[in-house]
């Protein structure tokens, strides 16, 4: 009957065919009492990946989920077959083959009616290498800490090798959820929550980068002549006219003279404008692109996304119309079509604070055999230097030194005691107001409020870590993206060389 039965099933005989995973312990214990009376069924016991620390680093570990028939058939995947599990997601994804192992096995002698008679060879299994992450787990789970209840994500690097300290998205999920097989309905539940808690936000959230954006438009400026350390543009108002229409500074009472440095301190809109304009969107993009956006980053993580900084002639292939100036004064403090992602943010914050050179963000520290032999170890990977000046850069860092430490710095509410870093606050609009419109938060719903931004490196002199952090409908950096970067930043110095 079996013989009848698998020949019409196209199955063979002499290969095993799962029939059920994930029995429980009582069925195993019945299957066992029985076997004799069922030939040729067998229980296997195999290891399972069970995630410790349930959320944490969810979306950079990922998740492990059976084989598709379609990823059998790639071939990809050498010597995976139906029922095996395979990284889905994050570095489980990305390093799938130097953590599989080879697959072992038995020879054996079986009577007619499938039941085992001896075992004729056996070949040992191969246990995979064993993997290395570049994460400091008490700033990680700090992180995720911080991150609680909001929406959003943070980034933070090393500045002179790239490797991530931390990177967290929430909201996140459990990846023990996905180990064992979920249904249908589980699954939909997870693509259709409207929170997302499959995206890793820190690599593929993309938003206007606020504030924050004003390094670019002020390397611009300084570059191209401009500008230079002591040049004060047209004065701060608490606006600026262009054409018929006035284009306001966040603060409305104005900032009066300022020098560049001076005008990244205090962020002062109206500075920039006007160094906007005269640099134009072009040239704009140009030193963006210096600066790593526009592009991704080349992390090992999938489903990374580039942003976006338009030019004058993306804009005309996209909606058919020319670009106006006055778009040109939106993006050159951030908004308009500007998007950026956080780890973007980290790598050029990194390199400014490095003195000029974009690393790669590394998220592997070294891979060893299952005997402990270190098979290979992560090397700084450069992708290129900011095409600026020391002198440029080094009137951007005065600036951003303000930012935290002067008494008109955006976030100098942020300070740690005993150690002076720098960085530089952002709120992103996300829809634009239109002229007639009043500035009443209280009347504004909470998913049409700006994201925050905060970016930074730390110490000021000879950083050792560069952050990224932006909360959705966070309002403003200095309230709420700021004081998680400034806890992840004492959580790591604190760890690594200072002491409370």
């Amino acid at each position: 009957l079996m013989m009848k039965v698998a020949s019409k099933k196209g199955i063979s005989l002499y290969k095993p065919l799962l029939l059920k995973q994930d029995i429980g312990r009582d069925t195993m214990a019945a299957v066992e009492v029985h076997k004799y009376e069922l030939p040729g069924i067998v229980v296997n016991v195999n290891p399972r990946r069970h995630y410790l620390n349930r959320q944490s680093a969810a979306h950079l570990i990922g998740y492990l989920g059976e084989i598709s028939p379609v990823e059998l058939k790639s071939g990809k995947y050498p010597g995976c077959r139906q029922g095996d599990l395979i990284g889905k997601f994050g570095a489980e994804k990305a390093y799938e083959s130097f953590m599989r192992g080879k697959r072992g096995g038995k020879q054996v002698e079986v009577n007619a009616v499938g039941q085992v008679i001896k075992v004729i060879s056996t070949v040992p299994s191969q246990p995979g290498y064993n993997f290395y992450l570049t994460i400091d787990q008490e700033v990680q789970e700090k992180t995720e800490a911080l991150l609680e209840g909001v929406i959003g994500a943070a980034v933070a690097m090393d500045p002179f090798n790239g490797q991530i300290i931390a990177m967290a998205s929430n909201p996140s999920f459990d990846q023990n959820t996905f180990v064992g097989g979920m249904s249908h309905d589980q699954w939909e539940s997870f693509v259709s929550d409207p929170l997302k808690p499959l995206t890793n936000r820190a690599v593929q959230g993309e938003y206007p980068p606020g504030s924050t954006y004003k390094i670019v438009t002020a390397i611009a400026g300084l570059e191209e002549g401009i500008v230079d350390s002591q040049t004060t543009l047209e004065p701060c108002k608490g606006f600026f006219k262009f054409g018929n229409r006035e284009y306001g500074c966040w603060k409305e009472s104005g900032h009066g003279k300022l020098t560049v440095s001076d005008a990244i301190t205090e962020s002062c809109d109206v500075f920039f404008y006007q160094i906007g304009l005269a640099v134009g969107v072009d040239k704009l993009k140009e030193y963006a692109a210096i600066l790593g956006l526009g592009s991704q980053t080349q992390v090992d993580l999938d489903r990374e996304t580039g942003g976006l900084i338009p030019t004058a002639a993306w804009k005309k292939r996209r909606f058919g119309v020319e670009w106006q100036e006055g778009e040109t004064l939106s993006l050159s403090i951030g908004q308009g079509f500007n998007l950026v992602t956080p780890i973007q943010m980290a790598v050029l914050i990194s390199a400014v604070g490095n003195g000029g050179t974009k690393y790669k963000p590394e998220i592997f520290k070294k891979i060893e055999s299952a005997e402990g032999r270190v098979l290979k170890e992560s090397k700084p990977q450069v992708l290129g230097k900011i095409d600026a000046s020391p002198e440029t850069l080094e009137l951007v860092r005065k600036g951003l030194w303000g930012v935290v430490n002067s008494e008109k710095g955006t976030a100098r509410g942020s300070r740690i005691h005993g150690v002076e870093f720098s960085g530089k606050t952002g709120t992103a609009e996300v829809v634009s107001r239109k002229e007639d419109e009043t500035d009443e938060k209280e009347n504004v719903p909470d998913h049409l409020k700006p994201h925050a931004w905060f970016i930074a490196y730390a110490p000021s002199e000879n950083p050792e870590i560069a952050v990224a952090v932006v909360v959705e409908h966070g309002e403003h950096g200095s309230g709420s993206a700021a004081p998680i970067a400034k806890e992840m930043i004492k959580t790591y110095l604190r760890t690594n060389r200072y002491q409370e």
